[in-house]
């Protein structure tokens, strides 16, 4: 059996590998920084023998860390005894080595992109043309296109929000229909009524987690249109009353409902069947022990599947522009359009869609903490579509 001694021993070299794998890529990172030309704002313009002294002392922590890593290779079994690194003395040297790497890479990393960025940024403000770097670029873009990004944000978040919670309360009515049971007591058009419902619960959900939402818009969009139409409008009153954002927030409510309903009804089903049981013996129907017991208890269950379908929407909400509803990802083309830079006015879409999704995640994060449940993360449709499946099965 191993001695408290040497797992010591043996925990300090591991210790001391890991220090030397991870600042020696920090140190990299550093030099790659040192190496790249200074901003208009850099703070070390004038501090060159500083900056070329920190280059040095990171090219030569790697060299340690290279020569600790190959006696590591070369005396794998007796490393923690016979390393120099894990002497006490190496070891309080290697740690505040650490610390100075990080710390040298720090101040290249604010001088290099922090003030890069500041620098770029300055320079788009002053710029009466399109720059010639990519970064200027994006952000000279952005500088002249900042009310129609704006917009877009604004529409992206209704769509969203109001769709989210549409569907919400669209899904609590389907789920109820969907998990319908014929009772004892139930006579003959009860029992059709409920089997109707059960099948048409079925049918939409098979039917929108089977489709596109880019190709539900185009039909619900289009369909709409022909609808009011027929009542013998002009185009302008049509467009008042069916306009593109408002067909785009029945699709995504009527899209997220179908997602939403399956979460919802694998929650219910979560809970022990005792409890229904429980409920009916002390004389509730099925209906109440179902509103009062079962309930309550499954959306609890299903409130992080539920809840990151708002993530879902900010991003989904995107194909909606195929029908010209002014989101984000259409305020990009349009910006696009103006400029002829795809690739720059979609970076900075992209951008605003990770920072309105984090945003949104944190939040979800603190409703889910404070209903003391565990936050779950889906990425698109398809993870919701797979959380729905897995609640089928």
């Amino acid at each position: 059996m191993e001695s408290v001694p040497s797992r010591i021993a043996s925990f300090a070299a591991r210790d001391h590998r890991y220090v030397l794998l991870g600042t020696s890529a920090i140190a990299f990172a550093g030099m790659c920084l040192s190496s790249q030309a200074r901003p208009a704002m850099s703070f070390l313009a004038n501090a060159f023998v500083v900056e070329l002294v920190m280059y040095y002392l990171l090219a030569g922590w790697l060299v340690v860390a290279a020569a600790g890593l190959l006696f590591k290779l070369t005396h794998w079994n007796t490393y923690a005894q016979t390393s120099p690194f894990t002497k006490p003395g190496a070891a309080r040297a290697l740690r505040f080595g650490s610390y100075l790497v990080c710390v040298m890479t720090a101040v290249l990393f604010v001088d290099r992109a922090v003030m890069g960025f500041a620098s770029a940024w300055s320079a788009a403000s002053a710029s009466s043309t399109m720059p010639d770097d990519m970064l200027t670029q994006v952000l000279y873009m952005f500088q002249q296109g900042k009310q129609t990004y704006l917009t877009g944000i604004a529409t992206t978040i209704e769509l969203a929000v109001f769709g989210t919670v549409i569907a919400f309360f669209l899904a609590i009515l389907l789920v109820a229909v969907r998990i319908m049971e014929i009772d004892r007591s139930d006579n003959d058009a009860v029992r059709f009524a409920k089997k109707v419902g059960v099948g048409f619960a079925k049918f939409y959900s098979t039917v929108v987690r089977g489709t596109p939402m880019l190709v539900q818009g185009v039909i619900v969009y289009y369909l709409g249109f022909g609808v009011v139409s027929s009542f013998g409008m002009s185009i302008t009153e049509v467009n008042a009353i069916w306009s593109r954002f408002i067909a785009g927030l029945v699709v995504v409510s009527l899209n997220s409902t179908a997602y939403m309903m399956e979460v919802l009804r694998g929650g219910i089903e979560s809970v022990d069947p005792g409890q229904m049981e429980a409920a009916r013996s002390l004389g509730m129907s099925q209906w109440q022990a179902m509103l009062k017991v079962v309930f309550p208890q499954g959306i609890k269950y299903a409130i992080p599947g539920l809840s990151n379908e708002l993530v879902i929407n900010i991003k989904d909400s995107s194909v909606l522009s195929v029908i010209g509803v002014f989101d984000l990802a259409f305020a990009a083309s349009t910006v696009a359009g103006i400029y002829y830079k795809q690739l720059n006015a979609y970076l900075v879409a992209a951008v605003f869609y990770l920072i309105m999704t984090a945003v949104a995640s944190w939040l979800l994060g603190l409703f889910a903490k404070r209903m003391n449940v565990a936050a779950t993360t889906l990425g698109s449709t398809s993870d919701a579509k797979m959380t729905a499946k897995k609640a089928e099965a």
